[in-house]
């Protein structure tokens, strides 16, 4: 058997040291290690179960792994989108493949192209796109709404693509492996002006079981009054985690249950379990089942059954394929009379998993989901298994209550680290969140929402329990030190706390269990890297068409401006700088700088403002605009103002009091503020255009000359004047502008500029987030974290040099 433990163990790790590549390897190296995989394990097959051939297996999965991982990865690659062919309108015909999503600014879906065309010559697209239908101005205005679009129709309507680009900043959540890893090699927006118009040509085209998952949705919504309470219901029903209201997910993060609102392990096994008691009990009824299959193998597979039933209607994540494949182990070796270590058992499921999709290593839900379960097998003592108290009803509900207690306290207390690592958060109330909320999700509002689809009359009930739970949580969450947030660790500090964490549950004496507690605080209490006095770190994030930046002094942190608000759910602060300010240990905001009233400038500001303490707001907004509602210390950016904190001087250059009087475009009255420390500055720009760069030249030529420049509005044209530039002077040049920006940022004009004069220009768009410390380090995220899913645009590679 320890062959068969070990090589899953190999193949995990053949896999996970292919993706780490930032290039596939080619051709030549795939086949060379397939090829020495597959003589390995036939010599390991004929070498027995001696150390040879447990060894020789053990090499033989591992390059097996890579090397099938690397020729899948190349074959997914191989569907890209011409370039020639961003930004064109194409004219598509396909399948609506998976359940849209839809929010206040429109729908997104799964697009599974038939044919395609542009101008009337056909061309060739990737296979599976993802297409947003928007009411706005980036698809116009839909002369059809987005809300006619239903899982299963076809349709013909003509789309503008780009190839899969996301954001890209340290500690942030990588969007091109996620498209990467669904197959959907090219996303875009729907076009629907007048002669561009969609047009419907099928309702039941195809994908019958996402049909059927957008009806159960339809009865949903139209059965329960309360929309929150309804996305909870249509998440435990069928799987569709995007109709949670993103307020219910924080809560529920917060709470340490978010595991329970999706598909999880917990939800199939319950599942299956009733399903099997239900079949085995009707089976005993029947003489003629009874000679055709005894009750319990009935009952065995027919839960099996239905459970995969409800994993694929659920959509068939990470934790439903390995409940499945578990208990498809456990059914198949009961009905040959076998038995495998339960171990084995979760590995060959782990094994069958990657071999399906080899990326889901790369999910924390895949780490989560068979870290869970590990620690509650390797955590059971033999002596667990014998009875705690005395078998009569009592004893047994007390031993049950006990157990139930037990396993609780092991995954929470397993889980800790490993949840720390991928999030950088851990709920300090979640051990008494989930002993409430399992049994009353698992037992009660799953089942109800389950069985609403025969009796739709239950799901009023069941959105009653889902209000109730979702008031107990909150009244959780309102407890002060509700949840513990902590930096990214570095990877020794990471495995020190993994090993921790296993140590506490493991069936060890307890002089051992202790030594657990030590090695757990490196990973609780990181050490921060911050810059020493005089010196600062600055960071340019990757949020898009927008800016953002983070100034780190030695004890102090200033953010200049907030990004943009990509939709009425989901902003820059949300999105990218609170995850990142959790991330780097960032407990507060010293100053929040806005330089202007720009939507994608302060899109991320009121995200800011509720969820991370702010010491101070400075900005150039008008008495009236919203965010100066702020209850805390504010005051107006005007030129002439200026401190030092730990070393590192402050200047604010613009505007002046004659700038806000004279009014006019929110752009002339950017807060443009130079940031200089021992060795190095910065002049930070907002979006002023040529009069206030010439008004700059004229008033503050002496404190112009600085090493790094934000580019003035995005590389627009009505900027970076030559005259500018010369009194600026940089060393390099940060342009922050969404990938294809559709205002032409930066512009080719100001580009060659700046090239003239031989100042190294940085991209967001090509650099992703771009680090620079006043010493002059510096490096691009794009570059640093590069693997060979994503993307890279042609010319600069956005690398200063």
């Amino acid at each position: 058997m320890a062959r068969f433990a070990l090589w899953p163990l190999a193949w995990l790790l053949g896999l996970g040291l292919q993706m780490q590549q930032a290039i596939v390897w080619p051709g030549s190296v795939q086949a060379a290690l397939v090829g020495s995989g597959v003589l390995l394990l036939w010599l390991a097959l004929r070498a027995g179960s001696g150390r040879a051939g447990l060894l020789a297996g053990a090499l033989a999965a591992a390059l097996l792994g890579a090397g099938s991982a690397a020729w899948r990865a190349e074959q997914r690659l191989a569907q890209v989108l011409p370039a020639t062919l961003e930004g064109r309108d194409l004219q598509l015909v396909g399948l609506v493949a998976r359940l849209p999503q839809s929010n206040p600014a429109g729908t997104r879906f799964v697009f599974e192209v038939e044919s395609a065309h542009q101008q009337g010559r056909a061309v060739d697209l990737p296979d599976r796109l993802m297409l947003g239908w928007y009411r706005g101005p980036d698809a116009d205005a839909p002369l059809l709404g987005p809300d006619d679009i239903r899982a299963g129709q076809r349709w013909r309507f003509t789309v503008r693509l780009r190839q899969p680009h996301g954001n890209l900043n340290p500690n942030g959540f990588d969007y091109e492996l996620w498209l990467f890893e669904q197959g959907l090699r090219a996303t875009g927006y729907v076009r629907s002006r007048a002669g561009d118009r969609a047009e419907k040509l099928a309702d039941a085209a195809g994908h019958p079981v996402e049909r059927l998952r957008q009806h159960l949705r339809d009865r949903i919504n139209a059965s329960v009054s309360n929309v929150n309470a309804a996305g909870v219901l249509a998440a435990l029903a069928i799987g569709d985690q995007g109709a949670i209201d993103r307020a219910d997910w924080d809560l529920f993060r917060v709470t340490g249950v978010a595991h329970l609102m999706s598909i999880s392990g917990l939800h199939v096994t319950m599942f299956a379990w009733l399903a099997g008691a239900l079949i085995g009990r009707a089976w005993r009824w029947s003489t003629r089942a009874l000679l055709l299959m005894p009750a319990p193998q009935a009952a065995r597979w027919g839960g099996l059954l239905l459970a995969t039933t409800y994993a694929v209607l659920a959509g068939w994540g990470v934790p439903a394929q390995r409940t499945v494949l578990m208990i498809a182990a456990v059914v198949l070796l009961r009905s040959l009379g076998l038995r495998w270590p339960q171990p084995l058992v979760l590995l060959a499921a782990a094994f069958v998993v990657t071999l399906i999709d080899p990326w889901a290593l790369l999910q924390p839900g895949f780490w989560l989901s068979f870290a869970a379960v590990a620690m509650l097998i390797a955590s059971d003592p033999v002596r667990a298994r014998r009875p705690l108290f005395a078998t009569d009803w009592r004893a047994r509900t007390l031993t049950a209550m006990w157990g139930g207690l037990r396993t609780q306290a092991i995954a929470s207390v397993a889980l800790a680290p490993l949840t720390l690592v991928f999030f950088q958060q851990l709920s300090l109330v979640g051990f008494v969140a989930n002993l409430v909320a399992i049994p009353l999700v698992t037992l009660l509002i799953t089942p109800l929402a389950l069985l609403g689809i025969l009796i739709p009359g239950l799901w009023a009930l069941d959105a009653a329990l889902v209000t109730v739970l979702v008031q107990g949580l909150s009244l959780l969450a309102s407890v002060p030190g509700a949840s513990w947030s902590t930096a990214a660790a570095p990877a020794w500090a990471a495995l020190l706390g993994l090993v921790g964490g296993a140590l506490l549950v493991l069936p060890l004496p307890w002089r051992l269990r202790l030594l657990g507690l030590p090695l757990l605080l490196p990973l609780l209490a990181p050490p921060l890297a911050r810059p020493a006095d005089g010196q600062f770190e600055l960071l340019a994030l990757d949020v898009g068409q927008g800016t953002a930046v983070l100034v780190r002094t030695r004890q102090h942190l200033l953010v200049y401006d907030s990004g943009p608000m990509y939709s009425a759910e989901s902003d820059a602060g949300q999105r990218v700088l609170l995850p990142l300010l959790r991330a780097r240990g960032e407990p507060l905001i010293d100053l929040l700088l806005l330089s202007h009233r720009d939507g994608d400038h302060v899109g991320g500001a009121a995200s800011l403002l509720a969820r991370v303490p702010v010491r101070a707001l400075s900005s150039s907004l008008a008495d009236d605009h919203p965010l100066r509602a702020w209850a805390g210390p504010q005051q107006r950016c005007l030129a002439g103002q200026h401190w030092t904190w730990d070393g590192v001087q402050f200047e604010m250059l613009h505007p002046d009091e004659a700038a806000y009087a004279a009014g006019g475009r929110s752009n002339t009255l950017s807060c443009v503020l130079r940031v200089r420390g021992a060795q190095g500055s910065a002049l930070l720009t907002g979006d002023i255009e040529l009069a206030q760069e010439l008004a700059l030249v004229e008033r503050q030529a002496q404190a112009l000359p600085n090493d790094v420049l934000l580019v003035p509005h995005h590389g627009s044209k009505t900027s970076s004047s030559q005259a500018f530039l010369a009194a600026v002077a940089p060393r390099v040049a940060v342009v922050q502008a969404g990938y294809r920006s559709r205002y032409g940022h930066p512009a080719p004009e100001v580009v060659a500029r700046y090239h003239a004069r031989g100042v190294a220009l940085v991209r967001s768009d090509s650099c992703g987030a771009w680090v620079w410390t006043s010493d002059g380090q510096m490096h691009c995220e794009r570059q640093r974290s590069a693997r060979y899913w994503h993307h890279r645009a042609g010319g600069d590679d956005g690398q200063a040099q």
